[in-house]
């Protein structure tokens, strides 16, 4: 018999179980009850917006400049009061650029309430960007925090949030651990700097 009519050995069995994925999201991170991951990702998914990230350095500047004054209470209401005003400002700016014109067939009135919802929508999450740290802050007017502790933490609150949009923005991608954790530090360090500067100008 010749070598090349012997049948070739089998295979070795393979597992019947699924082949486990490589640098899988499924595999690397542990699971999250239902009930916590689904608000999770909708926050997520609010935050991770540009008016949301602008929120979040203008809040985090605004805190910044608030050093100078006395307390938590008048840090919490400059805070509350200039995002408030940038926030009128944009909702502004969006009405005039979002107006329709006479060929729409709408009233000018309707037109520039429409316009206006729209842009109010598209900007509130600016808004959302204030509830992390002003809780901190109103938590020391009412003296259920010390004043230096819930300061620094409304400070640094901003600068966490945009670690974790780093961080989620490479967990999306599939990245491995030491992506993730590059694309936070980046995204964090970015932050600190781009914070520092808007303090300087307010």
């Amino acid at each position: 018999m010749h070598d090349d009519d012997r049948p070739e050995p089998a295979e070795a069995a393979r597992p019947s179980g699924p082949a486990p994925h490589s640098g899988s999201a499924h595999h690397i991170t542990p699971a999250v009850p239902a009930s916590v991951a689904r608000p999770a990702m909708l926050m997520l998914r609010a935050v991770r917006t540009e008016s949301a990230i602008y929120g979040v350095v203008l809040v985090s500047a605004l805190i910044a400049v608030g050093w100078e004054d006395d307390t938590d209470l008048e840090v919490l209401l400059f805070t509350l009061g200039t995002t408030g005003v940038f926030w009128l400002a944009h909702v502004y700016a969006g009405t005039i650029a979002r107006e329709e014109g006479p060929e729409s067939g709408r009233p000018r009135w309707r037109a520039i309430l429409a316009a206006a919802r729209r842009s109010a929508v598209d900007t509130s999450r600016m808004l959302l960007a204030m509830v992390l740290p002003t809780a901190f802050l109103g938590m020391a007017a009412l003296g259920w925090l010390d004043e230096y502790v819930a300061y620094y933490i409304a400070l640094w609150v901003g600068v966490l949030v945009l670690a974790v949009i780093g961080w989620w923005t490479a967990a999306r991608r599939g990245g491995p651990w030491g992506w993730r954790i590059l694309s936070a530090l980046v995204t964090a360090s970015l932050g600190v700097l781009v914070i520092w500067l808007s303090s300087l100008v307010h």
